[in-house]
């Protein structure tokens, strides 16, 4: 059998949400199947390290798609040309963007639709893109995978998709996150944030990820509460927002917010685990990675209520409303001085990140994938 699969999101030190969840599994998929033969399409010249076997054929096919018009052409022509050519019994997308030119069985992974819930979140030609081939995608495509129950039912109510043609293939976690030793703790706490306790946030500054109102929260917790805990941010400082920015500049305690730029898997798997809890409060999210990989460093979870989140976090987090300051704020309260309370919720993390591994993810897409040959 041959499988052709859309890898342009492997990029070398750059991998996120999507480029994590194609590394892993399409990794796992390669090495388990070596009698098959894989055509990896990237889009601009690739690193070795994701050639994982001898039975992938990589093939850079330009243009570079770094914007909707050059997403179109790259879509659109250089795909189908690259199908035509290599006539492949099936394609794989895992970022959400399939090709309408192609008459190949089609697999399309879909994270989550954030932009028909919160569209101003998103630019105009973007959105637009977005907006306008998503739903052609998702039915065009002869079978979807989500990473979610919640995005699953999404996709249904927005594009009348058939659910019975769509699996849930939940995303994993790197097994560089488990506990640390007190000793790693304390030394992580004196490198970063002069030996206090900390709440952590990991990732992007994006709108939807709810920075302005953490920001609030925590200068709500520290006016009310005796604590010498400090905020500590993890990833590029690049506002998404001039909000956000104006937020964070009359907070009365910004100087008890920290940031450390963007860090190595290897840095932050001591960071995370080290946490006196992850605040992880987006509006919106089709899954929630961070949210696992704490729950296997044995860090407690302050998450919102909304979307995927309760579906991934299980019993093992505080759930909050990411609107009210005064919820955000209480939970830092509860993590910061009730010790039973925080001891109970990593306990239950750690029975509830069992679900998700990355061998389950692959299994599951692979099984998806056979789903659509059996169309």
């Amino acid at each position: 059998m041959k499988i052709a699969i859309n890898t342009r999101f492997l990029l070398k030190d750059k991998l996120e949400g999507i480029g994590w969840f194609t590394h892993e599994t399409v990794k796992r998929m390669v090495t388990q199947h070596p009698n098959d033969e894989f055509v990896f399409l990237f889009d601009r010249p690739f690193d070795e390290s994701f050639i994982y076997s001898d039975n992938i054929t990589p093939k850079v096919i330009n243009p570079p798609a770094r914007h909707p018009f050059l997403w179109y052409l790259w879509f659109e022509w250089a795909v189908p040309f690259a199908l035509k050519k290599e006539k492949p019994d099936l394609f794989l997308s895992t970022d959400g963007y399939a090709s309408l030119s192609t008459n190949i069985p089609t697999t399309l992974v879909i994270h989550d639709l954030a932009f028909e819930h919160h569209p101003k979140d998103v630019g105009g030609l973007v959105k637009s893109y977005y907006k306008h081939y998503t739903p052609k995608y998702a039915q065009k495509a002869q079978r979807l995978a989500t990473v979610s129950e919640y995005t699953k039912n999404d996709v249904v109510a927005q594009y009348g998709v058939d659910p019975e043609t769509i699996d849930v293939v939940y995303n994993g976690c790197n097994p560089l996150y488990q506990p640390v030793s007190d000793i790693v703790q304390e030394q992580t706490r004196q490198e970063y944030t002069q030996g206090k306790k900390y709440f952590l946030y990991v990732g992007a500054m994006h709108p939807r990820k709810n920075i302005g109102n953490l920001f609030k929260a925590f200068d709500y917790f520290k006016k009310n509460n005796d604590s010498d805990a400090v905020l500590l941010m993890v990833g590029r400082k690049a506002w998404g927002t001039a909000e956000i920015e104006e937020v964070y500049e009359n907070m009365e305690y910004k100087k008890d917010v920290i940031f450390t730029g963007r860090v190595s898997s290897s840095v932050l798997k001591n960071i995370l685990a080290s946490a006196l809890a992850l605040t992880y409060i987006p509006y919106f999210e089709g899954f929630g990675i961070p949210i696992v990989e704490a729950q296997y460093s044995n860090t407690p979870v302050i998450t919102s209520n909304l979307t995927s989140m309760p579906e991934v976090a299980g019993e093992g987090a505080h759930l909050i409303d990411p609107f009210s300051i005064d919820s955000i704020a209480g939970a830092l309260q509860k993590i910061a001085l009730d010790d039973e309370y925080r001891e109970g919720l990593k306990q239950k993390g750690m029975i509830n990140c069992q679900n998700f591994t990355w061998q389950k993810s692959a299994d599951a897409l692979w099984d998806c994938m056979m789903k659509t040959l059996r169309k």
